[in-house]
């Protein structure tokens, strides 16, 4: 059954023209929203002359400051960022940045799961031993901003399957999945290997180790 979904409204609305550092430049249409449950400043970038698509292709990234600003390679957080932009851009969509780093834990104990992770544990055994979930996200915001844009069904572009259940039990219909690229590197193969072998995101990884 669908939980209920507390009614969100845009804030506002405005063009802003995007510029990454390999030089890919696309125009995004940016809303801020009334109403999200936990009263953090999401937001969503509309992107593609075809946001209106039915469906729409769309991504919600979960903030990663080190990845996404500093280009950390302990993580894929930031090429699939990228990645998301110019594939959303083409197709027609939208992608929501969601306030929720490390996986909900907050930014200082991400990097305390960093400094558990060298000493052997992976990613979630890492968030369990701070006393926290292995993944905390909570992807009602995401559906509060799809129904206050308009939008019911989505193609989802994640290889995670919780983002597709969580989606779907909100009452967000998701058409099909697609799975971002593999953004494999020495520093991220553990970390990607976790993600598939604890949580069944669906990356062809060339191993596991």
């Amino acid at each position: 059954m669908d939980e209920t979904l507390p009614t969100a409204t845009v804030r506002t609305r405005v063009t802003v023209p995007l510029r990454f550092p390999d030089g890919y430049v696309t125009t995004a249409r940016v809303h801020t929203f009334h109403g999200l449950v936990d009263g953090r400043e999401h937001l969503a970038f509309g992107l593609g002359e075809h946001a209106d698509a039915d469906p729409p292709l769309v991504r919600p990234h979960s903030e990663c400051l080190t990845g996404d600003v500093f280009g950390s390679q302990r993580c894929d957080c930031g090429p699939q960022l990228r990645e998301a932009v110019e594939r959303i851009a083409q197709a027609g969509g939208y992608l929501l940045y969601l306030r929720q780093e490390g996986r909900g834990i907050g930014l200082y104990a991400k990097l305390d799961a960093y400094a558990l992770q060298d000493g052997g544990l992976d990613t979630y055994e890492a968030n369990l031993a701070l006393g926290r979930g292995a993944d905390e996200r909570d992807y009602t915001v995401a559906a509060q901003m799809l129904a206050a844009l308009g939008v019911d069904r989505v193609s989802l572009l994640s290889n995670n399957p919780d983002k597709a259940a969580q989606l779907e039990r909100l009452g967000v219909t998701v058409a099909g999945r697609v799975s971002t690229g593999v953004h494999l590197s020495p520093a991220n193969a553990g970390y990607l290997a976790a993600k598939v072998t604890r949580a069944d995101h669906a990356l062809d990884l060339p191993f596991v180790p």
